[in-house]
């Protein structure tokens, strides 16, 4: 069950510690690209809050009025059906991204759910005080339209992905995106959330995994998988994983640095 996150208040988050000269620029790819001057205009509406796993930071349909940079964990953008019960991922997002970053270039609703699926650190604005960044500098209006291309890119990939590929192969290139953002081979994961995410049933999941672990690529515990083989991992996923890859790396070469 995942939790909506009000716009009034944050329950499950911990607001972190101010953001100092060595604080925001570090962390977040897309806040590291930027000059002292794009940044100056930022920093000083930017919150470090900490958001555990299954926060819903923004809701399918939905103004969006608040933009999150995340520092570390990882968010899932889902596609929810019109009755609410079936949903599947179309991209994620890590340390490499933003969400909800197109509201700065004018009103916008969100086209998918955003949840927290790994629980992690981000700065958050509001959405009218990023609006007023972008108006006065250009060069962080490209910054934004350029990583919409890699995310519209990505969303793209993962409907193909989802429609031609096997669910072994998109399991693996699942895993392998998640390590790269989180930067540990431990992936705090639930069977019933991976099936949902993959759009398959979780016994579907449960045989995938075990087979997985029976070549030696990943170990599995109640609530985390562990990578132990990722060459091996790579073997077996889709092709989809290095394209995505690939893509964010040419627009953000920090992005897995």
């Amino acid at each position: 069950m995942h939790e909506k996150l009000p716009n009034s208040a944050l329950p499950n988050g911990v607001a972190g510690p101010p953001n100092g000269a060595n604080g925001i620029a570090g962390r977040n790819r897309i806040l590291s690209v930027l000059g002292p001057a794009e940044l100056s205009l930022l920093q000083p509406h930017l919150k470090d809050i900490q958001f555990a796993q299954g926060i819903v930071l923004q809701e399918q349909g939905e103004p969006i009025e608040q933009v999150y940079f995340p520092h570390s964990g990882m968010i899932s953008l889902v596609a929810v059906m019109n009755d609410g019960e079936k949903s599947i991922e179309t991209a994620t997002v890590g340390r490499e991204g933003t969400v909800g970053a197109m509201s700065g270039l004018g009103p916008r609703h969100a086209f998918n759910r955003a949840v927290v699926q790994v629980a992690g650190n981000m700065a958050r604005i509001s959405t009218a005080k990023l609006q007023a960044a972008i108006k006065a500098s250009p060069i962080l209006r490209d910054v934004v339209v350029k990583y919409n291309e890699v995310l519209l890119a990505q969303i793209q990939q993962g409907s193909a992905c989802n429609a031609f590929h096997e669910a072994e192969a998109r399991l693996c290139r699942w895993l392998l995106q998640t390590r790269d953002r989180i930067d540990s081979d431990t992936i705090p994961l639930t069977q019933e959330f991976l099936a949902q995410m993959l759009g398959v049933r979780r016994t579907t999941v449960t045989l995938i995994a075990r087979a997985l672990q029976k070549r030696g690529h990943v170990r599995y515990r109640r609530g985390k998988i562990e990578i132990i083989d990722r060459a091996g991992l790579e073997k077996c996923a889709c092709e989809c994983y290095g394209t995505v890859r690939q893509q964010i790396e040419e627009y953000f070469p920090l992005a897995n640095a």
